[in-house]
């Protein structure tokens, strides 16, 4: 989960002022230049191995192997195509707006009244919080499906206070 800050607003315009500002984006172990590194091994280590198939008259091996390197390349790229996609949860004492944007860039984007709003969530007893869902006036949302059962409790954790937060209404701080 990694969490992004919004411009402040002005002093006075508490109301605008969010309790809860998130990005949500699914984590990936290879950035890429690690999927780059491993792409070439993975072709250097088939054209080592095909070789010798190659010299003996056994050809088609070595183009199996060169389809294998084609499909991770495949894999690799719709890997790298998915982690565009991400979802921005934010809370005001005004409104709980959800942004939800895949990974061609369309983007779908649900704003509710944080008063009436409430969080659903299907858990199990083995596996924890597998789904959260935000419901209001008979729409449910489903939010944070990138996130793991234990980084979604967390999650659902924050955004109920910011909700209960943004219940009680904007504060007035002098100081």
């Amino acid at each position: 989960m990694s969490q992004s800050k919004r411009e402040e607003p002005a002093e006075g315009d508490a109301a605008a002022r969010p309790f809860l500002h998130v990005r949500l984006t699914s984590h990936r172990s290879l950035g890429p230049r690690g999927r780059g590194w491993l792409l070439g091994l993975f072709a250097l280590v088939s054209a080592g191995v095909s070789a010798p198939f190659f010299v003996m008259g056994a050809w088609p091996v070595a183009g199996f192997f060169g389809l294998d390197v084609a499909l991770l390349w495949w894999a690799l790229r719709a890997s790298a195509r998915s982690e565009r996609a991400y979802e921005e949860v934010t809370v005001t004492p005004l409104e709980l707006a959800l942004a939800q944007v895949d990974d061609s860039g369309g983007r779908r984007d649900w704003r509710f009244n944080p008063l009436w709003a409430r969080l659903d969530r299907r858990e199990d007893e083995e596996f924890g919080l597998l789904h959260l869902f935000v419901a209001h006036r008979g729409q449910r949302v489903e939010i944070a499906r990138v996130l793991g059962p234990g980084e979604k409790a967390d999650f659902a954790q924050a955004l109920a206070a910011a909700l209960a937060e943004a219940r009680r209404g904007p504060t007035y701080n002098p100081l």
